[in-house]
């Protein structure tokens, strides 16, 4: 019997239940399972300067720190935990990478100081990035044409190239147009943002 077959009727929190009571396979399903999501998330975080693979890689670490970290009557749902951990995961990892003209300034040691833990972030710092994504999502959304929204989002729900112009009438060529300006927009978008 495979993973899928033995799980899939399985509610989330049940299966993360079993996790905590010896079922390690129970990690391999859930990557398995929400590994769609966090290619959507990265494709997402793509059009804001990310590189597709390495975004998908983040996402995946996201993904298994949500594992790890839910608690079954604590928070939410799983759905929407694991959602946050990957968004902020990818975002952390764009901003690193928009950073790397200062690595040298930002990677030095103080031998003065005591070394620094990484502490998980809390709920309440994951709700909070979700909602400025949001946000943000909402005023990028608002500057784009119809036509640009429509590709955005078939573009999001992982359509080739091909897929969308058929939905929208249009050859491949457009469509690559389109994408292209909606990443010269966002990219512009993210620059005006990081100068503030």
């Amino acid at each position: 019997m495979s993973l899928k077959e033995r799980y899939q009727t399985l509610k989330d929190e049940e299966l993360l239940m079993r996790m905590e009571a010896d079922e390690p396979e129970v990690v391999e399903y859930l990557l398995d399972k929400y590994k769609p999501l966090v290619k959507r998330q990265a494709r997402t975080m793509y059009l804001i300067g990310g590189e597709n693979d390495d975004l998908i890689q983040e996402g995946m670490i996201g993904l298994f720190k949500a594992i790890q970290n839910f608690r079954t009557g604590e928070e939410g749902s799983f759905y929407t935990f694991a959602e946050l951990c990957i968004t902020r995961q990818m975002y952390t990892a764009v901003q690193a990478s928009n950073r790397k003209k200062h690595a040298p300034l930002n990677s030095y040691v103080s031998l003065d100081e005591e070394p620094q833990i990484y502490m998980e972030p809390n709920p309440e710092d994951l709700v909070i990035d979700q909602e400025n994504l949001e946000n943000r999502y909402n005023q990028i959304h608002s500057r784009l044409s119809n036509m640009e929204k429509l590709v955005l989002e078939l573009y999001l729900e992982g359509k080739s190239y091909g897929q969308i112009a058929s939905v929208i009438g249009k050859n491949e060529k457009a469509v690559d147009n389109t994408i292209q300006r909606l990443k010269k927009k966002l990219d512009k978008d993210e620059k005006s943002v990081d100068t503030k």
